[in-house]
């Protein structure tokens, strides 16, 4: 699953690059660095593969949230459609520019509903974040076409999707702006890392400012003399990140069609098990093979398969149990326990109505979450743990 299973000789030949130069900051220093821009390199790339117009290499997916929804000028008094399935950090990223998310249900994707979606919707809905989760696009079509009825901004949290697409368009590209997430568990990795893509020069640029302490990055004007049109922090990629995304990102496909590879094989072994059903892939062709999804009749049998796969030595995730991928768990949100004692931005009096966080108000994530497996999906998998994966699913299918 993660892009670490692969680092080699070409990740090493981009770092040591620029440890030559001794330059890891990846602004200045232009006569020090003998041409090594790593992450401007990186960034161009990346913008290439993915076919958006501009990105912006930043510390963290959880950053790049941040980064885009400030972008957007989302903050207090809007706010913002989330689904239930997702990782912390797309909800705290919208507590963290002042908003207040939205709890929105998911589907037989395991994504963003459209259709709960647009219930959801009040009059001081700004955006919504389809979250294409475990390695799989949202119904982004459907999403983008509420989206537009209801003047609402689009980010896209592919944080789990790199290099996936729908239709022949990569995950990301489809809203207003994308982000990724290139920590050391993703397909592709930096360490830690991230990345913004957007189509818009102007969304562009308030990122690229904000990221980095409002520069305006003028190159014919030194970086410490600059204008600056906006406040900021510092977000920046550095250049052993930039380094070793360059070298990831050109293995990415490889990654992909090799988990693609061994997740038919594993999809082949369960699909003859009684009762067994596969998570919809609204795309299957754009499926990145991160990640196996598939769900029994009901939690009990979901409980007692999982509890003999484990027996045998094959992992799996229930996510209606995780404690850091679905909201009903997450104990220090629901109590609004954010970073400081006034519990802002939950009690500014510009967020104008009542939220609600309720286990009733996304049925369908309670149903699918609590019957549904997730199997992660390794890039090199040899003939020996296949095997063994093959004897745990033979063993787990006489519980059912």
């Amino acid at each position: 699953m993660p892009g670490f299973e692969l680092m080699g000789p070409e990740e090493l030949k981009e770092v040591m690059e620029v440890m030559e130069t001794g330059i890891l900051m990846r602004y200045g220093f232009d006569n020090e660095r003998k041409g090594v821009f790593k992450v401007r390199q990186f960034e161009e790339e990346f913008a290439r593969y993915c076919g958006a117009g501009y990105a912006l290499g930043v510390t963290s997916g959880s950053s790049a949230l941040k980064i885009a929804l400030t972008a957007l000028d989302v903050g207090p008094g809007d706010e913002v459609l989330v689904p239930a399935f997702t990782f912390l950090a797309t909800w705290e990223a919208v507590l963290e520019v002042g908003a207040v998310p939205v709890l929105t249900d998911i589907d037989e994707t395991l994504n963003m509903d459209p259709a709960d979606m647009e219930r959801k919707i009040s009059p001081y809905t700004k955006a919504a974040i389809p979250v294409h989760m475990c390695g799989s696009g949202a119904r982004i079509d459907k999403v983008l076409d509420v989206a537009r009825r209801h003047n609402l901004l689009v980010l896209e949290d592919n944080a789990q999707g790199c290099g996936g697409s729908f239709s022949g368009k990569k995950l990301g590209t489809f809203g207003d702006m994308g982000i990724f997430s290139f920590d050391y568990y993703k397909t592709m990795t930096t360490g830690e890392g991230g990345m913004v893509i957007t189509n818009s020069e102007t969304l562009y640029h308030r990122s690229d400012e904000y990221h980095d302490h409002g520069h305006d990055h003028n190159p014919k004007v030194s970086r410490a003399m600059e204008g600056r049109s906006i406040l900021g922090f510092n977000y920046r990629m550095n250049e052993l990140q930039g380094a070793l995304g360059l070298a990831q990102l050109r293995k990415l496909d490889t990654m992909i069609a090799e988990q693609r590879k061994n997740k038919a094989a594993i999809k082949a072994l369960l699909s003859g098990v009684k009762g067994v059903k596969f998570r919809d892939l609204p795309d299957p062709q754009g499926d990145t093979a991160t990640f196996l999804a598939f769900n029994l009749p009901d939690e009990g049998a979901a409980e007692k398969f999982q509890q003999a796969l484990g027996a045998g030595g094959v992992d799996t995730v229930c996510y209606k149990r995780n404690a850091w991928h679905y909201l009903p768990n997450w104990e220090h949100f629901l109590s609004q326990s954010t970073a400081n004692s006034k519990k802002f931005p939950f009690t500014n009096p510009m967020n104008r109505r009542t939220v609600r966080y309720e286990r009733q108000d996304i049925p369908q994530a309670e149903d699918l979450l609590g019957r549904t497996l997730v199997m992660g999906i390794n890039i090199r998998m040899p003939e020996e743990r296949l095997a063994t994966i093959r004897q745990a699913i033979e063993k787990a299918a006489d519980v059912l």
